[in-house]
C-alpha cells in the first residue's frame, strides 16, 4: 500500500477511538510522516500520560501502538515530527526508535524532555533532533510542514499544517483556547482565521473533551482558587496535580512566595519536568525549591508541597504520604491536601480509597468539586471552543482523533453544527483519503500494540 503523487492520505496507528498511544501517519508521492509516537499506562493514569523516567519505568505495565506497517515501510518514512512533551505524545521514542531509524523534528523544550528519555536507554547523541522555532516552516521529505502555536497543559504544544501538492491538513494535536496559560502565549484567534486563507481540507482534531459543554477554564484562572485555599489552611498544605503542567507550578510558586511558605516538589516527573523548564528558560518563577529531605525539619505552617499522584497510583508520593510510608515527612492533623486535578475514569476507587486514609488522619481535603472556586483546568476544548475552532479555521472536513468513540462521535457533532460539509468518523487501521477525493477505508491496515513490561 503506497499513496502515490496524486494521493494524500491520513493513517492513524494509535490514538483513534482511545486515548493515549498517540502515532499518526501521513502518505504522500511514496512517502510517509509520522506525528507523534507515544504510549499508553494501564487504567490509572491521566489523559496525557504524566508518568516519565524512573516512574514510567515502574509503572507495571504500559504500551504503545505497533508501527509494524511503518517499519516495513522504514525507507519511506521522511521522518518523525512530535507536537509536544506529554507521554502520550513522546513516550514511545526510546523503545521503537531502533525500529524506525528517522529525523526527528521537534520544540526545544520538547527536545530537552526526549534527550532525557533518550540518554536514560542509551541513545543520547545517536537520534538526529532538529529544533524547530515557532511558527517555523520545513520541507521534510515530500511534506511542507509548518508549525502552529497552541494552548495547553504543558509548555510549547503545536499543531502543524501538513502541505502537499494535492491537498493541506490542520493537524491540532492536543490544545485548548487559554487567554491567560500563564507560561506562554495566549492563543491568537488570527492566526487560526489565516489557515482558512490557506484552503484547509481537513482538520484532524482532538476530541477529548467535544462531549463536555461550554469553553475550559483558563489555566490563569487558577490562582484566585488555590490561593484562598492555601491562605486558610493552618498546617502544611500538599497539592497534587499532573507533573507536565508547568504553568500550575509557576502559579504555586508564586501562592508559596506570597504566603511565605516554602515550595517542595514530590516525585521524580515533576521535579524533571522543572528542571527540564528551567534549562530551555522557561522556569523564571523561584530560583530553587527545597530538598525532600528538609520537610520533616519545617515549620508545618511554612510548607506548600506540589506532589504527583493525582489519580492514586501506587507507587506516587500522595499515594504513599496517605499511607505513612513516605521516607522524609508524614501528615499530621490539621495538614491540607487539594487535589488541582480531575478524577480519570476508571481511577474512581484507588482516588476514593486514599481520600479515605486521608481524612482518617484528621487530614483535611480538598476538591474541585467541593471547592467553590475553580482549582483545575483541562488541557482540552470543551464543545464551544471546538465549535469556535472549526468556524475560525474552516475545513473542508473533520476527522476527529485523540479519543474514544463516544467523543469522536461527539466532535464530529461539533463540526456539523459548525457548518463544516463533511466528517470522517473512524479508528486505528482506518485509511482517510484527503485526496483525490475524500474518503474512509475502514480497517486498511491491521493494528495492535505493543507491551513493555518492568521485570526489575
Amino acid at each position: 500500500m503506497t499513496p502515490e503523487q496524486q494521493d494524500f492520505w491520513f493513517l492513524p496507528l494509535g490514538g483513534t477511538g482511545e486515548i493515549g498511544m498517540n502515532m499518526n501517519l501521513y502518505g504522500h508521492d511514496r512517502q510517509w510522516l509520522m506525528v507523534d509516537c507515544g504510549v499508553i499506562f494501564d487504567k490509572n493514569n491521566d489523559v496525557d500520560g504524566e508518568a516519565m523516567g524512573n516512574e514510567l519505568r515502574e509503572r507495571p505495565h504500559i504500551q504503545m501502538a505497533d508501527p509494524q506497517f511503518i517499519v516495513e515501510r522504514r525507507q519511506k518514512l521522511a521522518g518523525l515530527v512530535i507536537t509536544h512533551a506529554h507521554e502520550d505524545h513522546i513516550g514511545a521514542v526510546p523503545y521503537l526508535w531502533q525500529k524506525l531509524k528517522c529525523p526527528i523534528y521537534t520544540t526545544k523544550f520538547t527536545a530537552e524532555i526526549l534527550r532525557r528519555k533518550l540518554t536514560e536507554v542509551g541513545l543520547e547523541g545517536k537520534v538526529p533532533v532538529t529544533i524547530v522555532e515557532g511558527h517555523e516552516t520545513l520541507n521534510i521529505g515530500v511534506f511542507n510542514v509548518q508549525w502552529v502555536a497552541l494552548t495547553h497543559s504543558i509548555p510549547e504544544p503545536y499543531g502543524m499544517v501538513i502541505s502537499t501538492p494535492v491537498g493541506k491538513v490542520f493537524h491540532t494535536a492536543d490544545w485548548k483556547l487559554d487567554k491567560n496559560p500563564v507560561i506562554g502565549q495566549p492563543y491568537d484567534q488570527n492566526s487560526y482565521q489565516a489557515l482558512a486563507e490557506q484552503g484547509i481540507d481537513a482538520m484532524v482534531c482532538d476530541s477529548t473533551n467535544a462531549n463536555i459543554p461550554g469553553w475550559s477554564e483558563s489555566e490563569g484562572a487558577l490562582y484566585k482558587g488555590l490561593k484562598k485555599h492555601i491562605e486558610k489552611a493552618k498546617g502544611r498544605v500538599v497539592i497534587t496535580c499532573f507533573g507536565s503542567n508547568l504553568a500550575r507550578l509557576h502559579t504555586l510558586a508564586k501562592i508559596a512566595k506570597e504566603t511565605d511558605r516554602h515550595l517542595g516538589l514530590l516525585g521524580r516527573s515533576m521535579v524533571n519536568m522543572m528542571s527540564a523548564a528551567k534549562s530551555t528558560g522557561l522556569w523564571t518563577s523561584v530560583e530553587t525549591h527545597i530538598d525532600p529531605a528538609h520537610l520533616g525539619y519545617l515549620p508545618a505552617s511554612t510548607v506548600l508541597l506540589v506532589a504527583t499522584g493525582s489519580q492514586g497510583e501506587p507507587r506516587t508520593a500522595l499515594n504513599r504520604l496517605s499511607m505513612n510510608s513516605f521516607r522524609d515527612m508524614t501528615l499530621e492533623p490539621g495538614d491540607t491536601v487539594i487535589f488541582s486535578s480531575k478524577v480519570i475514569p476508571g481511577n474512581e476507587l484507588p482516588i476514593e480509597q486514599m481520600i479515605e486514609r486521608l481524612k482518617a488522619m484528621k487530614v483535611d481535603v480538598i476538591t474541585d468539586d467541593n471547592s467553590q472556586l475553580s482549582i483545575h483546568a483541562s488541557g482540552h476544548p470543551a464543545a464551544d471552543e471546538l465549535k469556535a475552532m472549526y468556524q475560525w479555521v474552516k475545513p473542508r472536513c473533520a476527522i476527529p482523533v485523540h479519543g474514544e468513540p463516544h467523543h469522536i462521535n461527539a466532535n464530529g457533532a461539533v463540526a456539523k453544527a459548525a457548518d463544516v460539509s463533511q466528517h470522517l468518523l473512524g479508528s486505528n487501521g482506518d485509511l482517510y483519503y484527503i485526496s483525490p477525493a475524500l474518503g474512509i477505508r475502514r480497517r486498511a491496515v491491521k493494528t495492535g500494540r505493543l507491551g513493555l513490561k518492568n521485570n526489575a
